[in-house]
């Protein structure tokens, strides 16, 4: 049952599947080429009928004219009247006509009686006389013919004429038969020149897939090139190329991650295991199990802040940590913030100084505290004993409140400040390992910043180091 649920469901996904675009763009171009012949042939026929309607009816009219004058030769001559109609159409082929006087009688015809039954006489004195044109059907034959009465020195005629429709529907019907076949191959083949067309079109594309294939999770340093592609696709080649970059620069940020998170984790893990060893390697008083014991918390307390941290980055990375925003005294949060970092700073000789004014921001306490707090703590942790540390609070002319943290020490190098928020980087390394932090500080100030839609900058010279917070001032 399992396995029958599955295949249906396969099916009903294989159902779902969309056309391609080849399929899209040859079905298009066949319903509108469909209708163009289909307009074309109806035009056609119906402008080759029309001709032969036009034909007909002055063949009629020429017919009906010659009648007419020698009806108006003859008349009162009976006898030289009917030799004289016998030769009123002589060299017409297929053509019949029937005269009658006003009492009906047949002076002159030429019809069979089955065209005579179906004449249908009656008197137009006004009008064309295509109006009087009619379709007679006498068997197999079909005649196109014409009825009106003639008036003659005050007498009236009624004069029938008929055209043997036979070669024009034998024409017709041969012309339709070509002229569809025709249309059929052409359509045929304008078709499949569509779809090779099509086909032509879309090789760039296949070959641009195949690429794309070749592309692995270990070469994302290849690009496409795209002058080698069509103009509509250089775009998409463009964008992708911008994606590998990001991709590429996202895969060597995971994988030094993934290694700075193996050191860092390595450290302590190999400090409490040897402390354990040697603990254990012989009998000990419960003095010296009591520091080894308070050792190894040392370093489970650093190892479960660095995971901590860790997991924080995480959350705000996948946006699961939200700030509760509140209106916040920035002035004040950052008096509190030095008041607590003052005993540390004193026991370092470390001088900290508040200077300007800031208006009340929106944002979660607790996050900008940490963020100040890292600041300062690495502020402190690079300063010389005797030097002064500042804290300046200020409001840009676009309207954003700044706070600034600067203290002395030797000037970082370019290449290395746009390295300073990444995880684990130390600018110093030679003082990672007497250095309390995992080089995760600066990372969480960023994410904090940002995640209150603001940013943060650096500057560096002979004179310090400044870290500058910016965050948007939302009025009140």
């Amino acid at each position: 049952m399992i396995e029958s649920g599955k295949n249906t469901s396969t099916q009903a996904i294989h159902r779902r599947r969309p056309l391609s675009l080849t399929a899209r763009v040859t079905i298009f171009v066949a319903l509108a080429i469909g209708l163009s012949l289909l307009s074309i042939g109806y035009l056609v026929q119906s402008e080759v009928h029309r001709h032969f309607v036009e034909q007909d009816a002055e063949e009629l009219q020429v017919m009906t004219q010659a009648i007419e004058s020698v009806l108006s030769e003859y008349i009162g001559q009976r006898a030289e009247l009917s030799e004289a109609l016998s030769r009123a159409i002589s060299g017409h082929h297929g053509v019949y006509f029937e005269v009658r006087d006003q009492q009906g009688e047949i002076l002159y015809s030429t019809f069979n009686s089955g065209l005579s039954a179906k004449v249908d006489v009656y008197f137009q004195v006004q009008g064309t006389l295509t109006d009087n044109i009619q379709i007679w059907q006498v068997g197999d034959a079909t005649y196109r013919g014409m009825s009106n009465v003639i008036a003659v020195r005050g007498h009236d005629f009624r004069v029938a004429t008929a055209i043997d429709m036979g070669f024009h529907l034998s024409f017709l019907a041969s012309f339709r038969h070509s002229l569809w076949l025709i249309m059929t191959l052409a359509g045929g083949i304008t078709i499949f020149a569509a779809w090779l067309g099509v086909r032509q079109g879309h090789a760039p594309v296949q070959d641009l897939s195949q690429s794309l294939r070749n592309v692995q999770a270990d070469h994302l340093s290849e690009r496409l090139d795209p002058a080698s592609v069509p103009r509509e696709l250089q775009n998409l080649v463009e964008s992708f190329n911008l994606m590998l970059g990001r991709l590429e620069d996202s895969f060597t940020r995971l994988t030094h991650f993934s290694a700075d998170i193996a050191h860092e984790l390595r450290t302590p893990l190999t400090n409490i295991i040897t402390q354990t060893q040697v603990g254990l390697s012989k009998a000990r008083c419960e003095d010296e199990y009591r520091e080894l014991l308070y050792s190894n918390l040392e370093e489970q307390e650093r190892l479960a802040k660095m995971v901590n941290d860790m997991l924080w980055l995480a959350k705000t990375d996948h946006g699961l940590q939200k700030p509760e925003i509140e209106w916040l005294d920035l002035a004040g949060e950052a008096r509190e913030i030095l008041e607590f970092f003052e005993a540390l700073a004193e026991e370092k000789h470390i001088q900290l100084l508040l200077e300007g004014d800031a208006p009340s921001v929106r944002g979660d306490r607790a996050m900008l505290r940490r963020a100040v707090s890292n600041l300062l703590s690495n502020a402190i942790r690079y300063t010389a004993p005797g030097q002064q540390i500042t804290v300046q609070l200020a409001t840009a002319a676009n309207e954003e409140v700044t706070l600034s943290v600067q203290n002395p020490g030797p000037k970082i190098p370019a290449e290395q400040r746009t390295k300073l928020f990444d995880r684990f980087y130390r600018a110093d390394p030679s003082r990672a390992r007497q250095s309390e932090g995992a080089g995760l500080g600066l990372a969480i100030v960023k994410s904090i910043i940002e995640a209150h839609g603001g940013r943060v900058l650096v500057s560096s010279d002979h004179e310090g180091t400044q870290f500058t917070l910016i965050l948007p001032q939302q009025r009140s």
